[in-house]
């Protein structure tokens, strides 16, 4: 399965540079900006190797989990496979609601609780908007969001497919939202999230926690009351976050930073 992502991987970074570069929405935004090198090795560490290199950790976590499960309800998720006899493209509509509330949820808490903050800066510290900062995040992220999705998508017990499908249109709508692109759905827009609506979670000077957490879905950020989509087809001002100054903009210290004094 990990093939055949990665495969789909490269299809849709082709697709999105083709895109961005015939119909751009910021049309003075260039394709070799600054920090772009930096993107490339996220987009290769976070999408190609960090499953490779993380894997028996991620085992290793996923296997204490189902182990505490066993011991409060006396099985293991997988035993339970909710939706395993269900048809294929139910399974698809079930692995995906369920995976992105999930992510709805982590993200939320990524901006209020300021340990994790730490690390989701990181993503946060995009100045220009395109594609590839879909994949500028901080590799403990993917351990946060995989333990807390491991449970309820191993008790579904969906079919590989089901998930790899869930996993390329997930990725596919990530580099939408990211994307130079001037896209907003019209009426499902509050369903789908899309540039317009995303371009304003990274606004440098966006309010408390921010607003628009939705990877996939609007709906979860309609339902609570942390949408904000303007009419004005523009976006914000300045992106990143406030006090970005403080923070250390090297490679290398993107990675270190998250686990030293927040003011350093």
């Amino acid at each position: 399965m990990l093939t055949r992502y990665v495969t789909w991987l490269v299809i849709l970074a082709v697709l999105f540079i083709a895109l961005e570069r015939i119909v751009p929405w910021r049309r003075g935004q260039r394709l070799l900006r600054r920090e772009l090198g930096q993107d490339v090795f996220w987009l290769v560490f976070n999408g190609y190797i960090l499953s490779a290199l993380f894997g028996s950790a991620f085992l290793g976590i996923e296997s204490t989990l189902s182990r505490a499960l066993s011991l409060v309800c006396g099985c293991v998720p997988e035993q339970l496979h909710l939706i395993g006899r269900l048809p294929l493209p139910l399974q698809v509509i079930v692995v995906l609601i369920a995976a992105d509330f999930m992510e709805w949820l982590v993200h939320n808490a990524l901006h209020r609780i300021d340990f994790l903050w730490r690390f989701h800066r990181v993503h946060h510290s995009i100045t220009q908007m395109d594609w590839i900062g879909n994949f500028r995040f901080h590799w403990f992220e993917v351990i946060v969001y995989r333990s807390v999705k491991y449970l309820p998508l191993a008790a579904l017990g969906a079919r590989w497919e089901a998930v790899l499908i869930v996993a390329v249109f997930a990725t596919a709508i990530g580099n939408l939202n990211h994307a130079n692109l001037n896209v907003s759905f019209g009426p499902l827009r509050y369903v789908l999230n899309s540039p317009r609506m995303h371009i304003w979670h990274h606004d440098a000077d966006r309010p408390g926690p921010g607003v628009n957490f939705g990877i996939v879905l609007s709906v979860w950020d309609w339902i609570f009351r942390t949408a904000y989509l303007p009419p004005d087809p523009g976006g914000p001002a300045a992106l990143g976050f406030r006090r970005m100054d403080e923070v250390p903009t090297s490679l290398f210290m993107r990675f270190l930073v998250p686990f030293l004094n927040s003011r350093r």
